[in-house]
């Protein structure tokens, strides 16, 4: 039998055995400790990396997967990624995790435009008072409770929940002697149909979610069904994360693990529950007040969730398990709401156009307005639709997680500490910054901060059309080879970072931000395509990443059309108020039906139109300048194209 291994985990001083093979990664978690890991533990990503202070003679030796993501100099300084580190011969390590591998949790965009609606929800409570069974009146209790809601309240519901008709003798005589002409107790019904509790006496309290799960944050809102008010409001990171940071990457791991799924269906079920524990913590609510949770996601959290096989929505020809609502029994799948309460899942549009989508599209309704918008959820899913109340259509594209930090040399999620925006000097190319949370010394960069980053670095001239960094600039401090011979931008020195280096951004870095917007962009001018239209009248931006970019320097960057800047609406994290708007009101849930059938889906994934598109998407902000007028103008009064600036202005 092998010896095992004593690990302590810094900054935590939390200490763990683990058997040899177990990586370091995999024990972190066993102690509760969340290293993000972005490409599930593939060796791919490098955000796992930790730091062996002592005992590096009890791991296995350096991989190729360590010499390929950690620079010469970082694996000098003791840096190993957690992943590929396994634990043998026992003894004692001491390992740190820096702050940039840390899964602490991140900004979390909660807010979204205020609706206004009529509040008419799917959950009702009905008192009632029946008489007593007598000989002569032995109508059994099922009947005579759906007769009282008929007769009282034309409520012509048929049927009552298994485990609310096991216990209803008992409920219903619960508050009454035996010599009682009468019963008064409550019913609580679902869509008109369902008892799904009884409770004796009145009881008014009835509660609900709205639950928006997306690829990298969870957000739960508890909302009173009497009032419409939002009681309270929790979200964290999406724990299957460390499956994988982006959609991709966790359908895989469903194919190459025989539990993948059911692991991932876990994990997401007892992230929310954690969440649910918080709202009726702080808002004293018990758990069996709440009777529904309505839903949103795209069609891989859809599916991840409910634990559907995923595999066939992520390849050719892209179909999901189902395009109706999902409506299932809370107890079915383990959320901590009442047992016989149901999780509603809006409908999905098709491919990975999701619930997420529609519920942006409820929220916008540019599909109802005269003006041609382009309303783009950006995420690692970009979710895109074109048009007006003639015609729109509505397409995903995979952008990945680039644009929200990952993947980036330096980058790291929207959390204290980093780098959310960025203004460069064009005389001294000096760069100005504004961190998170007023930190002096900041962490890493975040997607808003990436998104100014180029767009300053085009500019200025320090990058071209093509995103190169421009020979003429090599001479300047902060322009320079590093290590690996590839060219970067210095963004923050290494004395000015709470890291162990400088920040910068890289050759590599762009590639990877022109990727991303070339999807989304490319996506857009497909659908622009086929409605036949050259420009739009107004952009439309949803999503927490989407409220926090500048809206020039995401236009200077093309990762959405040339509009004038007042015609650039954000409107916060639409799909959480979509899902709000869908529990409180029947028709707004009715109304994503509707959506569904009059917003056309069009798939571009493997399309030569999309190939085409994406590669010209490519350039900054597009390789045809002259479909960005506004962004050619503003760039022009700084520099020339051919990247000399003009001194003075």
């Amino acid at each position: 039998m092998s010896e095992e291994s004593k690990v302590t985990y810094h900054p935590w001083e939390k200490t763990t055995e683990l058997e040899e093979g177990i990586t370091l990664l995999d024990g972190a978690d066993d102690v509760g400790i969340s290293i993000e890991s972005l490409c599930g533990g593939e060796g791919l990503c490098g955000t796992c990396k930790v730091i062996i202070d002592e005992g590096e003679e009890h791991l296995s030796p350096v991989t190729e997967a360590d010499e390929r993501v950690l620079s010469d100099s970082q694996l000098e300084d003791g840096y190993r990624l957690s992943c590929r580190c396994k634990v043998q011969n026992g003894g004692e390590i001491e390992t740190t995790v820096p702050s940039v591998s840390q899964n602490t949790g991140g900004i979390v965009l909660t807010e979204g435009n205020e609706m206004e609606f009529e509040l008419d929800t799917t959950v009702q409570k009905y008192p009632l008072e029946v008489d007593a069974p007598t000989l002569h009146n032995n109508v059994g209790d099922r009947e005579r409770v759906l007769a009282a809601l008929e007769e009282e309240y034309d409520v012509d519901a048929d049927a009552v929940d298994h485990l609310i008709q096991s216990e209803l003798p008992n409920t219903i005589r619960e508050d009454e002697d035996e010599e009682a002409e009468t019963l008064s107790f409550t019913a609580t019904v679902y869509d008109g149909e369902e008892i799904i509790d009884v409770q004796p006496g009145i009881d008014e309290e009835m509660y609900g979610l709205a639950i928006d799960i997306g690829t990298t944050t969870v957000a739960v809102y508890l909302m009173n069904l009497r009032t419409g008010d939002i009681e309270a409001v929790s979200s964290q990171v999406n724990p299957q994360s460390k499956y994988g940071g982006d959609i991709m990457t966790r359908v895989r791991y469903t194919r190459r693990n025989e539990n993948g799924r059911q692991e991932q269906q876990d994990a997401i079920v007892e992230g929310i529950n954690e969440c649910i524990e918080e709202v009726t913590r702080e808002a004293g609510v018990e758990n069996d007040q709440i009777y529904e949770s309505v839903f949103v996601g795209n069609t891989a959290m859809h599916h991840l969730f409910l634990g559907y096989e995923p595999s066939y929505v992520a390849g050719s020809p892209y179909v999901p398990a189902n395009h109706a609502p999902a409506v299932v029994k809370a107890r079915e799948i383990g959320i901590d709401i009442n047992d016989s309460g149901y999780l509603y899942w809006l409908p999905i549009s098709g491919g990975w156009v999701g619930p997420d989508k529609v519920s942006v599209l409820l929220v916008s309704g540019h599909y109802k307005e005269d003006e041609m918008t382009v309303c783009i959820d950006i995420g690692t899913n970009g979710e895109i639709s074109v048009g007006n109340e003639e015609m729109m259509w509505t397409t995903s594209a995979p952008a990945g997680p680039a644009l929200e930090g990952a993947e980036i040399t330096h980058g790291v999620r929207a959390q204290n500490g980093s780098i959310e925006a960025v203004e460069i000097d064009p005389d001294t190319l000096e760069p100005t910054l504004g961190i998170i949370g007023g930190e002096d010394e900041p962490n890493g960069i975040c997607g808003s901060g990436v998104i100014d980053a180029l767009a300053q670095m085009f500019k200025t001239g320090i990058v071209d059309q093509r995103g190169q960094f421009r020979d003429e600039y090599y001479g300047h401090e902060r322009v320079r080879k590093n290590e690996d011979e590839e060219v970067e931008y210095v963004l923050v020195w290494d004395e000015d970072t709470s890291i162990d280096g400088d920040i910068t951004v890289t050759q590599n870095d762009i590639r990877e931000i022109q990727m991303a917007k070339a999807a989304i962009q490319a996506g857009a001018l497909v659908l622009m395509e086929e409605l036949g239209i050259d420009e739009v009248d107004r952009v439309v931006l949803a999503g927490g990443f989407g409220n926090y970019i500048d809206p020039e320097s995401a236009m200077t960057i093309g990762l959405y059309p040339d509009v004038e800047m007042d015609k650039v609406e954000s409107l916060g994290n639409a799909a959480g108020i979509g899902a709000q708007l869908a529990l409180l009101n029947k028709e707004a849930r009715q109304e994503t039906l509707n959506i569904i059938d009059e917003v056309e889906y069009y798939e571009i994934a493997g399309t030569d139109i999309f190939r085409d598109n994406f590669m010209k998407a490519m350039y900054l902000p597009h390789q045809d300048l002259d479909i960005y007028p506004r962004v050619r103008e503003r760039v022009e009064a700084i520099r020339e194209f051919d990247g000399s600036v003009k001194r003075g202005n």
